[in-house]
């Protein structure tokens, strides 16, 4: 399948377009994680000042945010650029180079997680739909390749259908994905210049150019799975290749 010149050439500019949004990302992270911001705060404290403001409390340990309401706990993760916000254990998990980082890309990502935070706290709508996506989009993701893979081999057009049913899943996903993900970029952007944690238009640009790159990766890669939809449509509808 992978040898079909029709996967290049549908599949081929949206990789390369992933490719280039995470370089640039971590072109934005890399230059900006070496810029210290003004206020001298670090990605843990921007966080818990967000957090703060807009009434959740922040508490010490993961245990105490499962049993507050209205609370959360913000810990130091290992690995790099594994940021995340665990809303089964209401925790802001922020990596070593965010958590106790007072650069300018570190409050930007911290306050990013924040503001998944506050759209769980808030129950904000489309955060739900995506977290009750969750265990179809699995399936579907561990799925769709198997089905189109055994369907294309065993010439058998009905597999190859239920796999692109699975990976419609995944690419549904996606696409609720964005505006959660745009919306904790927007509530970071406000929280950091409305509270004053970045104070010259400089500081809220590169904070900018931090998050927009990271939305970035989001819209590729719901491009690619659009572009390889569309490809294993190709398969389904046109015949496989001998």
């Amino acid at each position: 399948m992978f040898l079909d010149p029709r996967y290049f050439l549908i599949v081929g500019p949206a990789l390369l377009f992933a490719m280039w949004a995470s370089f640039r990302v971590k072109s934005a992270y890399a230059k900006y994680s070496q810029v210290g911001n003004y206020a001298g705060l670090t990605g843990a404290q921007a966080a818990a000042a967000m957090l703060e403001q807009q009434g959740l409390r922040v508490v010490a340990s993961a245990e105490e945010s499962r049993q507050t309401k209205g609370a959360v706990s913000i810990a130091c993760a290992q690995g790099f650029l594994s940021d995340h916000y665990d809303p089964r254990e209401r925790v802001l998990r922020l990596s070593p180079g965010v958590y106790g980082n007072t650069s300018l890309a570190a409050i930007g990502i911290a306050c990013h997680e924040a503001g998944h935070a506050l759209q769980h706290a808030q129950n904000y709508s489309p955060l739900e739909f995506r977290t009750a996506l969750v265990p179809t989009a699995s399936l579907g993701s561990w799925a769709a390749f198997p089905l189109i893979f055994i369907g294309f081999l065993l010439h058998f057009p009905p597999l190859i259908l239920i796999g692109i049913l699975g990976f419609t899943l995944v690419l549904f996903f996606q696409l609720v994905t964005l505006p959660v993900e745009f919306n904790a970029s927007s509530r970071a952007k406000a929280a950091l210049s409305q509270m004053r944690m970045v104070q010259t238009q400089g500081e809220a640009q590169a904070v900018a150019a931090v998050l927009d790159a990271a939305a970035l990766t989001y819209v590729a890669a719901a491009v690619s799975s659009v572009a390889t939809l569309l490809y294993y449509l190709t398969i389904l509808t046109g015949g496989s290749r001998d």
